[in-house]
């Protein structure tokens, strides 16, 4: 091979070597570093107060029943119990009610709960499907003042059945009866101090609810205070609907009574 033919094939190898050198820096090619992406900025958190667990309408609310939640700051709602605008717990939960029903990990509003002092508080107590039903009695009538919220009753009507000669009756109209509220004040004589009742509020149905006011345009109206545990007959509407005798009928003379059924002097 003659000197010429080597110097143009040197010379083509070189023009092949730098055509594709060109092309590559023109396309783009060789391998891209890689860059490391930026982190994502830290998420603002607030402490919720949510249920501990599921909790039904009307219970009370108590620090064990609720607990605080880590909870993105930007989806927290306005109507949230956050730790910064009541750090206290008790504060919160003292005297309140639960207005609806509430699943655990739900955020407590307050709109879904209620406080004593506040409107819409004994709505919130109501057992769904009863009514809260007031009613006239006085200390007397009231087991003495000693019957408070929660207790467990018996409602009792006394009335006149006859003029000549003079006859009352009594008879247990419902048995077992929950009590929603007292009316109660106080009154201090010298050093003692008596309790006064007003009204009491009772968890009654419907048809419970008509028997009472019924027997309150005829008769008085006392409550019998029943003992803690003692379940009997669960909310009973007896002169109602169950055909159960009422008590005996007495006749006041004199200030003496004693049963129709026995014979005069």
């Amino acid at each position: 091979m003659n000197t010429s033919r080597v110097v143009i094939l040197g010379a083509a190898a070189l023009a092949a070597g730098l055509a594709a050198f060109l092309a590559r820096g023109l396309l783009g090619g060789g391998t891209e570093k890689v860059k490391a992406a930026p982190l994502p900025p830290p998420v603002t958190t607030a402490e919720v107060l949510v249920a501990a667990d599921a909790i039904q309408a009307g219970a009370a609310l108590t620090p064990a029943t609720v607990r605080w939640q880590t909870w993105p700051k930007s989806s927290v709602d306005s109507s949230f119990i956050t730790h910064d605008e009541e750090p206290d717990v008790n504060h919160v939960v003292t005297g309140a009610v639960v207005r609806e029903p509430l699943v655990a990990g739900e955020p407590l509003t307050a709109a879904k709960i209620v406080h004593a002092d506040s409107a819409g508080f004994m709505a919130a107590m109501v057992t769904p499907g009863m009514r809260a039903v007031s009613v006239s009695v006085s200390t007397e009538s009231g087991a003495g003042g000693f019957i408070l919220p929660n207790d467990r009753v018996d409602v009792v009507e006394t009335a006149l059945v006859s003029e000549t000669p003079r006859r009352y009756m009594a008879k247990t109209i419902l048995n077992d009866v929950r009590v929603l509220a007292v009316d109660q004040t106080y009154k201090e004589d010298k050093d003692q101090k008596a309790v006064l009742a007003k009204t009491a509020t009772l968890e009654l149905s419907q048809v419970q609810a008509e028997l009472v006011e019924l027997a309150q345009s005829t008769g008085t109206l006392s409550l019998a205070l029943r003992a803690l545990g003692d379940s009997g007959l669960q909310n009973n509407a007896i002169a109602a609907n169950s055909g159960h005798e009422s008590g005996p009928v007495y006749i006041i003379r004199y200030g003496v009574g004693r049963p129709a059924s026995e014979p005069k002097d």
